[in-house]
């Protein structure tokens, strides 16, 4: 699959070049992480994630806690309370299971926290992308942290910092003067 969309890329590059396209790519993760803004909600997430996963290891030692209590125990329990013990484990279990796939799972609060705080800076990185694009009359414009392997790119044609500059995120005079 890979193969078949690497050959396919280089076949459109080719045709491209072909007809004097101008091609430039971009490192969004590389923007991305300079950006102070994302820096800022990658902090939060962090920060909820690691709140979130003490509050599940402390549910997952209060189960755990009382799995050993059953057991230690359950020679002295009459059946009744066996049973009412091994409901509250049972109960435990699920309340934990709920609280990791309501913080954790594909469509979880962590999830719908990074969509609220990242997409509107990807959003920014993508409209200061088409304007490089257009003011620099680019036809195309590759992410080079995107899935598409890059296994050559010439500096010239990096645009990642004038992004970079577009967004008004400070970089050092010596990458500026390495780049076109």
């Amino acid at each position: 699959m890979k193969k078949s969309l690497f050959v396919l890329l280089f076949s459109v590059l080719g045709a491209l070049n072909a007809q004097n396209q101008k091609l430039a790519y971009v490192d969004t993760e590389l923007i991305l992480q300079r950006m102070p803004e994302f820096r800022s909600a990658q902090s939060q997430l962090d920060d909820m994630a690691v709140q979130w996963q003490a509050d599940a290891q402390q549910m997952q030692g209060q189960l755990d806690q009382m799995r050993s209590d059953l057991q230690a125990e359950e020679v002295w329990l009459t059946a009744d309370q066996k049973r009412q013990k091994q409901e509250a484990i049972a109960k435990l279990e699920g309340e934990l299971l709920a609280f990791r796939t309501d913080k954790f799972g594909p469509n979880g609060a962590l999830f719908k926290k990074r969509e609220e705080l990242v997409r509107p800076l990807q959003d920014k990185v993508f409209d200061a992308i088409q304007k490089v694009a257009k003011a620099e009359g680019y036809s195309f414009v590759f992410d080079k942290a995107s899935g598409v392997q890059m296994l050559y790119a010439d500096a010239r044609y990096d645009k990642t910092y004038e992004v970079l500059i577009e967004l008004g995120v400070p970089i050092e005079d010596s990458e500026t003067g390495t780049r076109n």
